[in-house]
């Protein structure tokens, strides 16, 4: 196990009486028995090759995270240990998260708190909203109807918003139980929606998905959010979508470069307050996930995952069953 900073108790309450945890601040930093006597390895970024070669008893991996695009699941499955992740520790925040955004947006807080600012007699004008729109005439849309994007796509009912959603990958009437409306190509979502909400895994299918087409077929006054990965969206086409007024707005948690490159032309001219952009994009720094409690549920289910399957054979939110080979 990687350890957080400021202490192991988290990572050690997950193990109970049953295992013990062992914690190294680096690959370079477990010894040879600790490799080839691990029993199951806990660890954000991929394990590399050659350390994997050293693995005698491991059965199970886990990225204690949703993401797990940085992984080598094929190499994993080859040597038979089953790679898992932790889906469920910030459902609810990354949800939060993406509501926050639309709302910030819709409801012109940013923008009345910095106006009032630099005025606060003149620029008292309770009546100037520019994206303001009555959210219970507006239509979400979902990207994604997983966990998070079903969390989202509830939040955005209880404001009274027409839903829908675009996902190839979910079953027919998923979207029947939640009630709302299924599209079955980006361009008829993006057509009819105010706010799109980016809510898919990052992938080789997925990268750049939303790209100058999608953002051309866009209804007029569209505000896009993606607190889900940054290269999901193209960022050069949504710099142009931005300044030719196709899409009206953007709030953006994630980025194709992390932390965000000040040289690309929409991180500039939104840096420079540049009038074309002001307001109209918000950017947080991949913190939509961050709470006390979903860094606990992280930190902890991660050995919980791995211990259950150790103790019980019972295998949660297995990621490369397509290349499991032989399990251990």
């Amino acid at each position: 196990m990687m350890r957080w900073p400021e202490g192991r108790e988290i990572e050690t309450s997950s193990m109970g009486e049953l295992g013990t945890a062992e914690f190294c601040d680096a690959f370079t930093a477990v010894s040879d028995e600790q490799w080839a006597g691990c029993d199951a390895i806990v660890c954000a970024p991929d394990i590399p090759a050659e350390y994997r070669a050293r693995l005698e008893r491991c059965r199970i991996f886990v990225t204690p995270k949703v993401g797990f695009d940085n992984i080598d699941l094929a190499a994993w499955g080859e040597l038979g240990i089953p790679v898992c992740n932790v889906p469920d520790y910030g459902t609810q925040e990354v949800a939060d998260h993406a509501i926050a955004l639309m709302l910030d947006l819709m409801k012109g807080i940013t923008f009345h708190t910095r106006e009032l600012k630099q005025d606060p007699r003149a620029h008292w004008r309770p009546a100037l909203n520019p994206f303001g729109r009555r959210l219970s005439a507006c239509t979400f849309g979902v990207v994604g109807l997983g966990r998070i994007g079903t969390a989202a796509t509830l939040r955005a009912k209880a404001f009274g918003m027409d839903c829908v959603v675009y996902d190839p990958y979910i079953t027919n009437g998923s979207e029947l139980a939640l009630g709302i409306r299924r599209v079955h190509s980006l361009a008829e979502l993006f057509g009819q929606c105010d706010v799109v909400s980016i809510h898919a895994p990052l992938s080789k299918e997925t990268e750049k998905l939303i790209d100058a087409a999608v953002l051309a077929a866009s209804k007029p006054g569209l505000i896009l959010v993606n607190t889900a990965r940054g290269p999901i969206i193209d960022l050069d086409a949504l710099h142009d979508a931005l300044k030719s007024g196709r899409v009206q707005a953007a709030g953006l948690d994630v980025l194709p470069q992390e932390p965000a490159d000040p040289d690309h032309p929409l991180i500039r001219a939104w840096a420079a307050n540049e009038s074309w952009v002001d307001h109209r994009l918000l950017i947080t720094p991949h913190s939509a996930f961050f709470t006390p409690e979903s860094v606990y549920d992280m930190r902890y289910k991660g050995g919980e995952v791995a211990l259950t399957y150790l103790d019980t054979g019972r295998l949660q939110n297995c990621v490369n069953a397509q290349y499991l080979k032989n399990p251990r």
